[in-house]
């Protein structure tokens, strides 16, 4: 059963602009236009965009999910092509929980160094201003 694009942004849980937006840059299959130029969409596409979503909703990028994508449709892939990928997005991850981890440190210091109260003086401001 065919769909229109309202409906399937409805059920895959994404936008009609976001729809649009894989469409042209391929992530997806292109939909079918109808003679009125609405485009219309079938299963196998549905079924795309749900995969895109949730290997977003995973923390892969756009040119991930086009790598992703491609080893689904390709018959010919290997588990250890797709492990491997997910491997490395793991270690990206794993790189911005540090990077997040350090700025909470720092932040939880600074928040300590703080009276608080209704002086003027700010020690959050003091340690962000040294040169």
């Amino acid at each position: 059963m065919m769909k229109n694009i309202s409906a399937v942004a409805k059920e895959v849980g994404l936008s009609t602009k976001t729809i649009r937006y894989y469409e042209s840059i391929a992530l997806t299959s292109e939909p079918i236009r109808g003679d009125n130029g609405y485009r219309y969409y079938n299963q196998r596409i549905i079924t795309e965009l749900n995969f895109v979503k949730r290997a977003r909703d995973a923390g892969f990028n756009l040119e991930e999910c086009k790598e992703l994508v491609h080893l689904y449709k390709n018959e010919e892939r290997t588990a250890a092509q797709v492990k491997a990928l997910t491997l490395e997005k793991i270690t990206d991850i794993e790189a911005r929980i540090a990077i997040l981890q350090g700025m909470h440190t720092t932040l939880l210091s600074l928040a300590s160094s703080c009276k608080g109260d209704n002086s003027s003086e700010c020690a959050i401001l003091d340690q962000l201003s040294i040169e």
